[in-house]
């Protein structure tokens, strides 16, 4: 069955990423989009404009919805489309807080829906490979993971500024790194913060973020998140008996460029891949009936609550 994709919101990601991975998807097309301007929404080229989001959401012919609304709507607009019988695909960070994702799950098993994280990056071969090495053993018992994810914003009047709105480099670009530890050592997982701090900006969102973290009695992590710092993705790590390295390609937001990983001192290559498009038609075989892999809830759940200690601790 092809999936017909609802979209709430006409964001950059969401017509620059989205719009071609449902085009290129071989089992999705893009049905309907709902924004504040409408001309955006045309621009997406969907088979409906719809009025409103709750047009969206009670339209009997889309079968999921993608959100791509500022964070502190993720809450909101999930749960009204899982309660009305929608599988739901939401962008990064799920929500605002732990609380908030809780209630999204609690919406999704009530309701029998699908609603998965839009971490795209997780469906990278790339990525994939990484977690065999781990899993597999080939570096040894894991020792450190550390990442960093900086850059110089120059967006103004945007959601990611507002406290309110789930705004912060925390919650925008530390996802992709706690990501990993949940992809990497969630099994294990205790989360014991030995320092974290913030540097925080005049409209009160924290413009840095730095924290080290025992995930293990084995298992240090490090993280870094900035809007100030100079563009920087890092990522390593650390086994008894070797390193996972990034030396080709965005650490985690490599996409349709070539890329690699380097395991002491051999190196594996990646032909240029668009995860966006694998991630659609990943959640659109799980719609119907297929034993694929998503990133589960759980993960993350776990995610969300290691992004609120971490919130409360650099305070």
């Amino acid at each position: 069955m092809t999936i017909k994709w609802g979209f709430l919101g006409a964001s950059w990601v969401a017509s620059t990423a989205l719009v071609p991975a449902v085009s290129d998807a071989n089992n999705a097309t893009l049905y309907a989009v709902a924004s504040r301007d409408p001309k955006r929404s045309q621009a997406l080229n969907p088979s409906k404009v719809h009025a409103s989001y709750e047009d969206i959401i009670s339209d009997p012919e889309v079968d999921a919805v993608y959100i791509s609304l500022a964070n502190h709507l993720h809450l909101e607009w999930a749960t009204k489309a899982l309660n009305a019988g929608k599988h739901v695909l939401c962008e990064k960070p799920l929500a605002t807080s732990y609380a908030e994702a809780k209630l999204m799950s609690d919406a999704a098993t009530a309701n029998d829906r699908l609603l998965v994280e839009a971490i795209w990056t997780r469906w990278h071969p790339r990525f994939a490979r990484v977690v065999e090495l781990v899993q597999k053993g080939d570096i040894g018992q894991l020792q450190n993971i550390d990442s960093a994810f900086t850059f110089q914003a120059t967006f103004t009047e945007n959601y990611r500024l507002v406290p309110e709105m789930g705004g912060g480099s925390l919650l925008d670009v530390g996802p992709y790194q706690a990501h990993v530890w949940a992809a990497l050592a969630l099994k294990s997982a205790e989360f014991k913060i030995q320092s974290a701090s913030a540097n925080f900006g005049p409209t009160g969102i924290d413009l840095t973020t730095q924290v080290s973290a025992a995930i293990t009695e084995s298992l240090m992590v490090t993280a870094l998140t900035s809007f100030e710092q100079d563009e920087k993705q890092s990522l390593a790590i650390s086994g008894e008996s070797g390193t996972i390295e990034f030396p080709q390609g965005q650490a985690f937001t490599s996409w349709k460029e070539a890329s690699s990983i380097q395991i002491g001192d051999h190196v594996e290559n990646f032909a240029p891949v668009d995860p966006f498009t694998l991630m659609i038609e990943a959640v659109g075989n799980r719609i119907n009936g297929e034993s694929v892999w998503l990133p589960s809830l759980r993960e993350s759940l776990w995610v969300m609550d290691m992004l609120d200690r971490i919130k409360a601790f650099s305070r």
